[in-house]
């Protein structure tokens, strides 16, 4: 299956000389939202998981579909104010600016085997805070999956010490 003719390219989002992967229009199709699945469970299938980490947003979508399939734990990390308990957080560049990100201090327990899920791989950012924070609560990271890769743009570089996996590769912003 072309998973990329299942994507919406949207330009100038959400900034002037942005294309925006979207894809809203790959998970209402249930032909390439199960196919898109199925490929991300046969990166991790012959692993033991205990935890599955979305980040927000789109990150929940499969990565909750992954815990499920796996048995594992499905861990939130999110945006600043939107989880109640108490929270380990990380400060990150982001090409515009800075960001912050959470997740609850008792979601991953020292040694937890744990599966990072996100739907893009951009510049590597991200990720790589998501990361710093698994590790700091003594989680063990098992793999990196995404469903697109933008590789111009050479995030997996940033992650080169971990499993990185993704689907859909895009060479240039077209």
């Amino acid at each position: 299956m072309d998973l990329k003719s299942h994507i919406r390219n949207i330009k100038d989002f959400p900034k002037p000389g942005v294309m925006f992967r979207d894809i809203t229009t790959l998970i209402k199709d249930p032909e390439a939202f199960n196919y898109t699945s199925d490929l991300l469970l046969s990166f991790v299938a012959d692993k033991k998981i205990d935890k599955v980490v979305g980040v927000e947003s789109r990150g929940f979508i499969f990565g909750a579909v992954l815990a499920h399939k796996l048995n594992a734990g499905f861990i939130p990390v999110r945006k600043p104010g939107k989880l109640p308990a108490e929270k380990v957080s990380i400060s990150y560049s982001l090409e515009y600016g800075e960001d912050k990100l959470e997740m609850h201090k008792d979601a991953i327990q020292p040694g937890d085997k744990v599966l990072i899920h996100d739907d893009l791989l951009a510049t590597g950012g991200t990720m790589d805070a998501v990361c710093k924070l698994i590790e700091k609560l003594g989680g063990e990271i098992v793999q990196l999956s995404f469903i697109i890769e933008l590789s111009f743009l050479h995030g997996r570089d940033k992650l080169e010490k971990y499993d990185v996996r993704s689907i859909v590769n895009y060479v240039d912003e077209n």
